[in-house]
C-alpha cells in the first residue's frame, strides 16, 4: 500500500536513508516543524517521522501538541539520538503522544516494520478496533444485566409462589441456601414483592436495611 509519509528532518544525509528504505511510499519532506505545518494544510499524511533535533533550534517534540491537535488520528513516529529515557516515556504518554519513538542512527529495517505498523495497526484502524471493544464490552455488560435481572425475576417468582397463603416469616438462611445467594440478597427479594404488592408485608416486615450476611 503506497502511502503519503511526512518526514521533518532537517539532515539531507538522513533524509537520504529513508528515501531509500521508504521508498515503495509517496514521501512529502520538511525541514523544521514550521514547515512541516503548512505541508499538512496541502496534503493528509498517512504517517508522520518526527526529528526531534531539527535547524534554527527548534525541537519536534514542541510541535508534538500542535501535530497531534491537526492530526489526531494519524501515527507519529519520533527519531533521535538525542532524547533521553525519560523523553522517550513522556513523548509516549498522554491524549497528545507519538505511536513510536526510534533511536538513532535509525535501523533500516526497524524503520520500516515500523512504518508497516503504523500504516495497518494505528491511527483510524486503531480507532475503529477500540470502537468495536466498546461496543462489544457494552453489549456484554447489557447481557449480563439482563441474565442478572431474569434469574432475579424467577427466583422472586419462585419465593413468591412458596410463601402464597402463609403468613409465617421465610426461614431466610434456607432460602439463601437454597439459591446460592447471600441472605441479603433474598431479603432484598422479598422487600421488592412486598414493594410491588405480590407478597402480605405480615410475611416479612420490610427492614431499615439489609441485614448482614451470617
Amino acid at each position: 500500500m503506497k502511502a503519503n509519509i511526512l518526514i521533518i528532518e532537517d539532515d539531507d544525509l538522513q533524509y537520504e536513508i529513508y528515501e531509500e528504505t521508504l521508498s515503495e511510499h509517496n514521501l512529502i519532506r520538511a525541514k523544521n516543524g514550521s514547515e512541516a505545518l503548512a505541508a499538512i494544510r496541502r496534503i493528509r499524511p498517512d504517517v508522520l517521522i518526527l526529528d526531534h533535533v531539527l535547524s534554527e533550534g527548534e525541537l519536534g517534540l514542541d510541535f508534538l501538541p500542535a501535530l497531534k491537535e491537526l492530526l489526531p488520528f494519524v501515527p507519529i513516529i519520533v527519531v533521535s539520538g538525542a532524547l533521553e529515557v525519560h523523553q522517550q516515556m513522556a513523548a509516549l504518554q498522554g491524549p497528545r503522544r507519538a505511536h513510536f519513538c526510534l533511536t538513532k542512527p535509525v535501523d533500516t529495517r526497524e524503520l520500516k516494520k515500523t512504518v508497516t505498523i503504523a500504516l495497518t495497526e494505528c491511527g483510524e484502524t486503531e480507532l475503529v478496533r477500540q470502537f468495536e471493544q466498546l461496543e462489544r464490552s457494552h453489549r456484554i455488560d447489557a447481557n449480563e444485566l439482563f441474565s442478572r435481572s431474569t434469574d432475579r425475576l424467577s427466583r422472586q417468582n419462585r419465593i413468591r409462589e412458596r410463601l402464597a397463603g402463609t403468613q409465617e416469616r421465610p426461614n431466610i438462611s434456607a432460602l439463601a441456601r437454597e439459591f446460592k445467594v447471600a441472605r441479603r440478597t433474598i431479603i432484598r427479594d422479598l422487600q421488592e414483592l412486598i414493594r410491588r404488592g405480590q407478597l402480605d408485608p405480615a410475611v416479612y416486615p420490610e427492614w431499615e436495611s439489609p441485614a448482614p450476611d451470617e
